[in-house]
């Protein structure tokens, strides 16, 4: 089951808001959103909730084994029994047939490995149920008592199969005691109205016209071609992505959750360190505090601390090459930024600067939309001239019918409009009652737009659940 379907939007959600509104006591709460989380997980692959439940009894486990012997060798023992065991499970399901085609192709073996079907979201809960190991080791977080309490903190449909990655000490006091407000429930309705308008009216738009560039037939595309195409995939996975964390923020607010923003405008980036202190933020953040801090920071062996992480960030997305290569360019970048150093690009014109940032950006989409590399290398060979031709009428034709669309796309992915209403609500002290009568007449408005797409449209799970 995904967001963005009618069944979710018009039957799961409401059950699931009128079940549990109407339920007074908090624990009961607390375990309809566990029946309903784990329902939402099983709807199309029963068999992996058997996972979900281990991986969250492993790590409630370890984490009782940490609090009672704080300073023993059986604390450390327990952190390394989660990792071993979570990074295991990770390791057999995503990255074992990878591992043993390559060997295979290196070696002459015959390892008759095959690639598992990937369980929906373990990528993300992996992490989450790590990081709370490793927070009540380190005693930056208190250990959760209740292993239905920790079960529904790992398996909330909200953000569990696309993130973003939630940190137990982040929701630790609104897992246990949380206050659900009016205020946060329109809050949350209207931010989950707009994460399925992003998806449904313009990622869903992007992905369909980019597919005809990007699946061309080779000889009948155009530079003109790629570039569109890889532009319309950029447009598609921001919208995509971001338009899930909406969604799933907004989930969070209605029964109570806040969560932490995934996504601050990334493509109005100069360089390519900001972009990823902007894009996919729960996930940098976690690779900086579990990986990047850990092996030395800034401190020693920066560069190679880099490598580390941005080999392990490629890897995380996917077991192909192509993910990996995507990982290494990125680091490439950011190594050369640190060399340069921070000073200097500030000297250099900023639209010269997000040029050069959008640039980087776009080609290395293209690697990550390719999983045959060599498929990837040469759609970009293509748009940097190893065509047949600069363009063809098809392309002109298809530039003028969608260069309202994407305007109105580019404009919404940057904070003018977010700025403008700051600036507006704060000059006008009638702001917020003329909200209360618009905001919900425009949330309808966007359910009825979204709805009418949604009608009839084939299945279109988002980009990140293959992660």
């Amino acid at each position: 089951m995904i967001f963005a379907d009618l069944v979710f939007i018009y039957m799961f959600l409401p059950v699931n808001l009128a079940l549990y509104y109407l339920c007074k006591n908090k624990s009961y709460r607390n375990f309809i959103l566990i029946l309903f989380s784990l329902f939402f997980y099983s709807w199309g692959e029963p068999v992996w909730v058997c996972l979900l439940i281990f991986s969250s009894l492993v790590d409630y486990t370890c984490g009782l084994m940490i609090d009672k012997n704080r300073g023993k060798p059986m604390a450390k023992a327990a952190v390394f029994m989660s990792l071993l065991i979570n990074l295991g499970l990770l390791g057999i399901f995503k990255y074992s047939g990878f591992f043993a085609e390559n060997v295979n192709l290196l070696f002459g073996a015959d390892l008759s490995i095959k690639r598992f079907a990937l369980p929906v979201g373990i990528s993300f809960y992996t992490f989450q149920t790590i990081s709370y190991t490793v927070d009540v080791y380190r005693d930056e977080t208190e250990v959760q008592h209740s292993f239905l309490n920790f079960l529904m903190y790992v398996s909330l449909y909200f953000q569990l199969v696309a993130g973003p990655i939630v940190r137990y000490r982040d929701v630790a006091l609104e897992i246990d005691s949380r206050r659900e407000t009016v205020n946060d429930f329109s809050h949350g309705l209207t931010r989950f109205c707009i994460g399925l308008t992003k998806k449904v009216m313009i990622a869903n738009a992007a992905g369909k016209l980019s597919e005809t560039y990007l699946h061309a037939v080779d000889g009948s595309l155009t530079v003109l071609g790629a570039w569109f195409g890889a532009i319309l995939f950029s447009i598609q996975i921001y919208y995509d992505f971001s338009g899930y964390s909406d969604m799933a923020i907004g989930l969070g607010n209605m029964f109570g959750f806040h969560f932490l923003e995934n996504f601050n405008y990334p493509y109005i980036s100069k360089t390519v360190s900001e972009f990823w202190r902007r894009w996919h933020m729960s996930l940098g953040n976690f690779f900086r505090d579990y990986v990047y801090i850990p092996l030395g920071g800034n401190r020693r062996h920066q560069f190679l601390n880099l490598l580390a992480v941005w080999f392990l960030t490629g890897l995380w997305h996917g077991a192909s090459w192509n993910f990996i290569v995507w990982g290494l360019f990125y680091c490439v970048f950011i190594v050369i930024e640190k060399i340069i150093g921070e000073k200097r690009l500030q000297k250099v014109p900023s639209f010269i600067m997000h040029i050069y940032l959008l640039l980087v950006v776009i080609v290395g989409w293209v690697l990550f939309y390719f999983e045959d590399l060599q498929q990837g290398i040469h759609y970009i060979t293509v748009m940097f001239g190893n065509a047949d031709a600069l363009y063809n009428p098809n392309d002109i034709i298809d530039f003028y019918n969608n260069i309202i669309w994407a305007a109105v796309a580019v404009f919404f992915s940057t904070p003018v409009l977010k700025a403008a209403e700051k600036s507006f609500v704060n000059k006008s002290r009638y702001m917020d009652a003329f909200l209360g009568v618009v905001i919900p007449v425009i949330n309808l408005i966007l359910l009825v737009l979204c709805t009418s797409l949604l009608t009839g449209q084939s299945y279109n799970p988002f980009l990140y659940y293959k992660f």
